[in-house]
């Protein structure tokens, strides 16, 4: 089955995520069905942009958000190119595609007191899930990673003694970033109620579940809802949004946006750059609270 072949491929070649290849599977299922119930086609070799656009419409007619509708053409143009890539069609039929416009969605990152509150304030069991929380929660705002990239965090990746962790990024990337001594604690703590487990399935990993196997991306989604929901009113409240606090946080100390890049591991300082919008609004704070002449108007 092509669309398999296509998902098969986004697991071992491009080792995406379990959680993004079922995305990508529902996003262009759904195309499918639509194409076999509207047009009665299942060959892709005959699919064109009008058909593609009765799709779009269909969408729209159902309220579908067009950052909603952005994502699931985008996930079936992934699939036409794999298709020509396999030499199965010769053009992709969204080649002239423009994506629907979309109002700029703005990330809102955690203030320094909720983060703050969350690892000092609120109490943490000194069980083996209460100290792997917490480590969880420290990693994520000391070393701005990705849910993906924690999760598949290795014992051999860490090391104590230069203080550093390896993360393999997207398109198995790797950097190397910092630890802080809190941190270096903290995971030594975290290994020595590790031992305390019954059973150890996935030894390799470092984070696991009481079960002895690596953690899975909604459970560290749940974990960081939880804690700060505790702390904080924010709408939204996931691992990302620790990510984007951690950019942010140390664009607003003073860090070289390079540095940063380098940090998250983004390909280009695009990526990067749209960390910069709190960053600017902190430094508009600092800057009419400073200047001798704000005090005159």
């Amino acid at each position: 089955m092509l669309l398999q072949s296509f998902l098969d491929y986004l697991l071992l070649e491009k080792n995406y995520s379990e959680l993004t290849i079922k995305a990508y599977g529902k996003d262009i299922q759904s195309f499918l069905d639509f194409l076999k119930e509207e047009y009665k086609n299942e060959n892709l070799k005959e699919v064109n942009y009008a058909q593609i656009r009765s799709w779009i419409i269909q969408m729209v007619n159902q309220n579908i958000s067009n950052r909603s509708i952005n994502r699931k053409i985008s996930s079936l143009n992934s699939f036409f190119k794999f298709l020509i890539k396999t030499e199965y069609i010769k053009t992709n039929p969204l080649a002239k595609h423009k994506a629907l416009k979309t109002s700029k969605k703005v990330q809102v990152p955690f203030s320094e007191e909720e983060i703050n509150s969350v690892l000092n304030k609120i109490s943490h069991a000194d069980s083996f899930e209460g100290v792997r929380n917490k480590l969880i929660i420290e990693l994520f705002y000391a070393t701005g990673i990705r849910r993906i990239e924690l999760i598949n965090i290795k014992v051999k990746n860490i090391d104590l003694e230069s203080k550093t962790v390896k993360i393999l990024g997207k398109r198995n990337k790797e950097r190397v970033i910092p630890l802080l001594n809190m941190l270096v604690d903290s995971i030594k703590t975290y290994l020595e109620k590790r031992k305390s487990l019954e059973k150890i399935e996935d030894e390799d990993y470092l984070l696991l579940t009481v079960k002895g196997v690596k953690l899975y991306e909604t459970l560290v989604y749940r974990i960081i809802n939880e804690y700060f929901s505790l702390a904080s009113s924010k709408v939204k409240k996931s691992p990302h949004i620790l990510r984007h606090s951690f950019a942010t946080h140390l664009l607003n100390q003073g860090a070289e946006l390079t540095a940063v890049k380098e940090l998250l591991g983004h390909s280009s300082l695009a990526a990067t750059q749209v960390y910069t919008h709190n960053s600017i609004a902190e430094l508009k704070k600092v800057y009419a609270k400073a200047h001798p002449r704000s005090k005159k108007d």
